[in-house]
């Protein structure tokens, strides 16, 4: 039997792209990924990441990340909701990867209505478990957590290069924040890797327009 593990990383930043990886092993192979020991990307390094990124992708059968833009998550949100979005992206994941059963980080404070959402939005069977944090307790969500982690950060760091450094990109960094002001303040716009749509960008907008007011 085929199993996966699912997990996101950039849901909530306002600055650069989400993404949705999925690991795929033939359940015999599970315990090479399980000698891994691995834990929540968000506990470990930069480094220790890509050690293990590639680690993982030597020994599961299969894995694929779905990247979804700012653009693209702006242009979604005009016809349904964060929640709606993660199912589908989710969704199109297990599509790739086509496991028999899959462990999923649950992006709904309903842990069984988001499982049950992306079992209903896949085009083909597929039974699932879907778990807050889930990259605790299952190793097959931590690796998909690691390899979603290192793809957003290189992603990430392809954006700094092009619009300068604009801090971790998530709204409580106040670095980010001081990015927007000023670009907003020089361009009167925001660069497209920055989700519009969110109400720190509005926030943003709305206090620069107060000023010149």
């Amino acid at each position: 039997m085929k199993i996966a593990g699912i997990d996101e990383a950039g849901k909530g930043p306002v600055i650069g792209p989400m993404c949705v990886a999925g690991v795929l092993v033939e359940e015999d192979n599970l315990h090479l990924i399980e000698e891994l020991g691995l834990k929540d990307s968000k506990k470990l390094t930069p480094k220790k990441r890509e050690f293990f990124d590639v680690k993982i992708k030597e020994r599961a059968d299969g894995w694929f990340v779905l990247e979804v833009s700012a653009h693209q998550i702006d242009e979604l949100r005009t016809v349904m909701t964060m929640n709606e979005i993660m199912v589908r992206c989710y969704a199109r994941v297990l599509e790739n990867l086509r496991p028999e059963y899959a462990f999923l980080d649950a992006a709904d404070v309903n842990e069984e209505r988001f499982g049950r959402n992306v079992q209903n939005g896949c085009e083909y069977q597929v039974r699932v478990t879907a778990r807050h944090k889930a990259d605790e307790t299952y190793r097959i969500v931590a690796a998909a957590s690691i390899i979603a982690k290192v793809h957003r950060d290189r992603a990430v760091e392809l954006l700094r290069r092009e619009v300068g450094d604009f801090g971790s990109g998530y709204p409580s960094d106040p670095k980010t924040i001081r990015f927007l002001q000023e670009w907003f303040r020089e361009h009167r716009s925001f660069p497209e890797c920055v989700r519009h749509s969110w109400k720190t960008a509005r926030n943003v907008i709305a206090s620069a327009v107060q000023t010149t007011l």
